[in-house]
């Protein structure tokens, strides 16, 4: 599955940018989306971990993006039902007039049964991303958040995502005269989030938009 979104915007590329890397804040405006944990976030990469829930279906991904702030950020899988996950967010800054926001991602899932299950939803949801973000900026204006910091102190483990933000891994122990030291297993998916945790992150003054909002025709 191919999408691609080509957008004029009349908000700046950097706080178009802010909006999109901060997946933490991501359960408080995309209505599919029950948790996002960052789990690495530095000046040239960011890795989050993504709950999707949404008409009955429910699973959890994680992308390693490469990033050049404010004009590109570069989509990978780092885990997930996925067997090909990849795409590119191009910003282009227009001064006053905004920006072009270019998006393009390329999918499949990694079986018959995921996308017999997620397939249609999972379109929607890539189709509708570009018109959520644009929804979001005008929602907010100068008010979009700063992505949060994370802890420095995060262990990686192979593949980038830190070992200490991971349920169930403990950082790699020190190197001994044997070899290396090695990272811990990848432990499975953790444990789904309670219906009340998935609703915590709206608010009265902000409140979550249904599903699917209607797209925006270019």
């Amino acid at each position: 599955m191919e999408v691609r979104r080509l957008l004029l915007v009349p908000h700046p590329a950097e706080r178009m940018y802010d909006l999109i890397e901060g997946a933490e804040h991501y359960p408080t405006f995309l209505p599919w989306c029950a948790a996002a944990t960052v789990l690495v976030r530095t000046d040239e990469e960011v890795a989050a971990r993504v709950t999707v829930e949404v008409r009955g279906v429910h699973f959890q991904f994680v992308t390693r993006n490469r990033k050049r702030r404010p004009t590109w950020m570069g989509l990978g899988l780092e885990e997930g039902p996925f067997r090909r996950f990849e795409g590119d967010w191009h910003l282009a800054p227009l001064g006053d007039a905004g920006c072009r926001i270019d998006f393009a991602l390329r999918y499949d899932f990694e079986n018959a049964v995921m996308r017999r299950v997620a397939g249609a939803v999972f379109e929607r949801i890539t189709n509708t991303l570009v018109d959520a973000f644009v929804a979001r900026a005008d929602a907010l204006g100068e008010r979009i958040p700063k992505p949060l910091p994370v802890p420095a102190t995060a262990t990686l483990r192979p593949g980038g995502v830190p070992a200490a933000a991971v349920p169930g891994i403990a950082p790699p122990g020190p190197a001994t005269a044997d070899g290396p030291a090695t990272a811990s297993p990848i432990p499975p998916v953790p444990a789904e989030p309670t219906a009340a945790t998935a609703e915590a992150a709206p608010t009265a003054t902000d409140p979550k938009p249904p599903p699917f909002p209607p797209t925006n025709q270019e």
